[in-house]
């Protein structure tokens, strides 16, 4: 079953700085790179990338982490020059959920 996240204006939840590697593989209109995430959070996520997309622009998210499998789709809401691409969850099923949560969790354990 296919989760469509709501769309607030303000943050619900805080990001976690990401401390130890997390990588992002993500498509956008036909393209396709591999991607540090300099922060994340239940509801976004800001991948560390020199490749610009406009704001409003889909993305296919696909995470390369030990939690297994998670598959999310996005939407780019903010373009940080020099830094990285800012992007919304909106839609991610409950299993995948569940497995960001579990990363989540532990990028919040003491290192």
């Amino acid at each position: 079953m296919l989760k469509e996240l709501a769309s607030p204006s303000r943050r619900f939840t805080s990001r976690i700085e990401t401390r130890e590697s997390v990588w992002v593989d993500w498509r956008c209109a036909g393209r396709e790179d591999i991607s540090r995430v300099r922060n994340i959070s239940l509801g976004g996520l800001l991948v560390e990338t020199q490749m610009s997309r406009g704001v409003g622009s889909t993305v296919d998210l696909e995470f390369l982490v030990p939690e297994g499998q998670i598959r999310a789709d996005a939407v780019v809401k903010r373009v940080e020059p020099s830094r990285g691409l800012a992007m919304k969850f909106t839609v991610i099923n409950e299993e995948d959920h569940a497995r960001l949560a579990a990363l989540m969790n532990r990028l919040r354990q003491p290192s």
